[in-house]
């Protein structure tokens, strides 16, 4: 686990708000987006319906298909947390616990349906937090939903023990404004979880969910007693607003739509729908944004992953909500892409982090027209003094990606599947890919549970490093022979 965060005396953000201008860094972001691995197909060949494909030094090992409750084309498989042989998958219907101890044969231990949408995932000890962001009729898993202008309404994070891995139990609920579209666990002491809600779209009319909702939520969890979890703080991130009259943005900003926190370096990344930030969490109940930009370029800032080293940022930009064709040549290399950006300096210092841009990455292979693809959720593969990530790309399937040169990333190894259909838009592929103690796991929206293995020289070093748990947005340190 990651070393607690520390209290600390608080710094202001600076007033300036940096951003990214598309015309002067256009011939940068070209060079980074057409490097294809060796045996890769070519950049406008597309797999048909359903037909895996993958580069020369990755193997598709085991799919498990969606059962019961959770097959429907309508119940999402969403994000996934890791606890010693177990990978904790969501769905818009609840969560699946997965034995991965054998990579090649993962087995479905338990399922609990308990709906609510969304269905982000944290794992901590025992403890399952669950993001609930489709209002229902009250907390308890079976309430059938309701209306958000509906008052008694529920939406905010569940909580469960799974101490018993096939029989998991409810423990109880906490509602946050807005519901959780995403939640990112903060390790405390002391036995403490703090869990950062994210959540956007607030309306007038939506008596639990008021703009201008400029907020994040901060659930404190004692562990010993989940029961009494409750709101701990509301700290607006955005006091004078956020960017609101960019052109092109899918939404301004409100709040923010994922946050991953660094704990050992007392920072995060906020992505914040139309801008992406910094945060100092030293004090984790009080996080402060100390930079800020936006970026012409970007719809939807997404989501954020460092680099090992804390010198670098990538920013996701999830164009058309995920639910678009954004991987081909009309919409070009630039859009709906990921940003790497350079960290200067360092929380705690007095030279406070900057921001600047490095360049942009995207997927180097057209999808069909009748795929939804955009940059989405991934995770370091944890070489030692190396930077490798693995990410998510819906029906773009899966992509294996050099940042060791932050100005020239490039695709080493993917995986993919055809369209879903190859006459109209079905909503599929990996909502999430993240390495994990030598394997890498997808969890694909419609086809379930993938798991993959990269046999390239380049990511041995990742091998010597193990961990006991693992939540993706709360990002650990790693160093050869660590857990």
């Amino acid at each position: 686990m990651p070393a607690s965060p520390r209290p600390s005396t608080r710094r202001s953000l600076r007033s300036r708000v940096s951003r990214v201008g598309v015309a002067v860094l256009g011939s940068i972001a070209l060079a980074c987006t057409t490097a294809l691995v060796p045996g890769a197909a070519a950049a406008d060949t597309v797999p048909g319906v359903d037909e895996v494909v993958t580069s020369d030094n990755l193997v598709h090992l085991a799919n498990v298909p969606k059962q019961g409750a959770f097959a429907s084309t309508g119940a999402f498989n969403s994000d996934l947390a890791f606890t010693g042989d177990y990978a904790i998958g969501g769905n818009y219907n609840g969560f699946t616990i997965y034995d991965i101890s054998d990579p090649a044969e993962p087995q479905i231990v338990s399922q609990v349906l308990c709906q609510g949408g969304q269905g982000d995932v944290s794992v901590s000890g025992d403890l399952v937090y669950f993001a609930v962001d489709y209002p229902r009729a009250d907390e308890d898993c079976g309430s059938p939903a309701v209306s958000a202008s509906d008052p008694d309404a529920f939406e905010g994070v569940r909580i469960f023990d799974i101490s018993d891995k096939a029989d998991p139990q409810y423990v109880s609920a906490v509602r946050t404004d807005c519901g959780s579209h995403t939640q990112t666990l903060v390790p405390g002491d002391d036995g403490t979880d703090y869990i950062y809600v994210s959540s956007y779209s607030p309306s007038s009319s939506f008596p639990n969910c008021q703009p201008p909702h400029d907020k994040i939520s901060i659930i404190e969890v004692p562990k010993d007693d989940p029961a009494s979890a409750a709101i701990a703080g509301e700290p607006v991130l955005f006091p004078d607003g956020g960017n609101h009259d960019q052109p092109g943005l899918l939404l301004p900003t409100q709040g923010c739509h994922d946050i991953t926190v660094y704990p050992e370096r007392d920072i995060a990344a906020g992505a914040c729908m139309g801008d992406g930030v910094l945060m100092d969490i030293s004090d984790p109940l009080q996080p402060e944004v100390i930079e800020r930009v936006q970026d012409d370029n970007f719809a939807f800032w997404h989501s954020a992953t460092f680099t090992n080293d804390g010198k670098n940022v990538l920013f996701t930009d999830e164009l058309g909500g995920g639910g678009a064709a954004t991987c081909n040549e009309e919409v070009g290399p630039q859009r709906g892409a990921d940003a790497i950006f350079d960290v200067k300096g360092k929380v705690g210092t007095g030279n406070e982090p900057e921001l600047d841009f490095a360049s942009y990455f995207k997927l180097p292979r057209h999808q069909a027209d009748t795929e939804n693809c955009v940059a989405h959720n991934g995770s370091l593969i944890p070489v030692p003094g190396k930077d490798y990530f693995v990410q998510s790309w819906y029906q773009g399937g899966v992509s294996v990606i050099d940042l060791n040169n932050p100005r020239r990333p490039k695709e080493i190894a993917y995986f993919e599947r055809g369209p879903l259909s190859d006459t109209s838009m079905v909503t599929g592929g990996s909502w999430s890919a993240y390495y994990y103690n030598g394997h890498i796991y997808s969890s694909d929206i419609q086809k379930g549970l993938d798991v993959l293995q990269v046999n390239d020289r380049r990511l041995r070093g990742a091998e010597n490093v193990t961990y006991e748990e693992f939540n993706p947005q709360s990002q650990p340190r790693y160093k050869p022979g660590r857990r």
